[in-house]
């Protein structure tokens, strides 16, 4: 296995050095910034994995932090690290980019386990495994592409992501709540009314398709039926 490259970012000196010690014993390459600044200078010359981020730091908090290295990355995994285990912040982080959310204090070996998890549900799929023929149209999820009479169109993560999980449940339901919380975070009523634009652009892109419907299931959710 490739060494894993993780921007820390962390005020407190003594968990810094701890976690440091832990995930370098690991086989980890830390690279350990003490505030948000100086963590975000690092994201912008370095090459990382995944960002581990403190939400309370000096100089440019962690949920800043996290907003600003998504505008950079998109894919790149997020834990965030934090003292205050309140609802509202756990649905912000998430919302805002975050993968995971761990309140302090933790075990740290929950935390390596979190890290491995989220490792590989985001590492990238080889590009033969990431192609699927859907009748005449072609799904490149690693590229995140549709290939369409012939002509390929790029599509956006948000709707990648939820193709993708109307594949894994082809011809069942997704529920709506599932995949609101899974790709947007929450299931507020503006990311359903989102989630709907997307579902209609992907309608759009299937029309020529018409062995493929992605229909709605009234009050539960949608389906992808082929």
């Amino acid at each position: 296995m490739e060494t894993v490259h993780v921007l820390f970012a962390e005020d407190d000196v003594n968990l810094g050095k701890v976690l440091t010690t832990y995930l370098t014993k690991k086989g980890f390459e830390i690279d350990h910034a003490n505030n948000g600044e100086s963590a975000y200078e690092k994201f912008c010359t370095g090459s990382y994995d995944i960002c581990i981020i403190d939400v309370m730091m000096p100089l440019m908090d962690g949920f800043t932090l996290a907003q600003e290295i998504r505008k950079l990355d998109k894919r790149i995994p997020i834990i965030f690290l934090t003292a205050k285990n309140l609802q509202e912040d756990m649905i912000k982080g998430l919302s805002i980019g975050g993968d995971d959310y761990i309140t302090k204090p933790f075990a740290i070996d929950v935390l390596l386990a979190r890290i491995q998890a989220l490792l590989r549900r985001t590492t990238p799929e080889k590009e033969e495994d990431s192609v699927i023929e859907l009748g005449s149209i072609t799904f490149n999820k690693k590229r995140q592409t549709l290939t369409i009479n012939g002509e390929e169109t790029k599509i956006t993560t948000r709707e990648a992501e939820l193709l993708t999980m109307l594949l894994e449940k082809k011809n069942d339901v997704l529920e709506r709540g599932y995949a609101l919380k899974k790709i947007w975070g929450d299931d507020s009523y503006y990311n359903a009314r989102n989630m709907d634009v997307y579902i209609t652009k992907l309608r759009k892109y299937f029309k020529s398709e018409p062995a493929i419907q992605i229909i709605n299931v009234h009050g539960i959710g949608f389906k992808f039926v082929m």
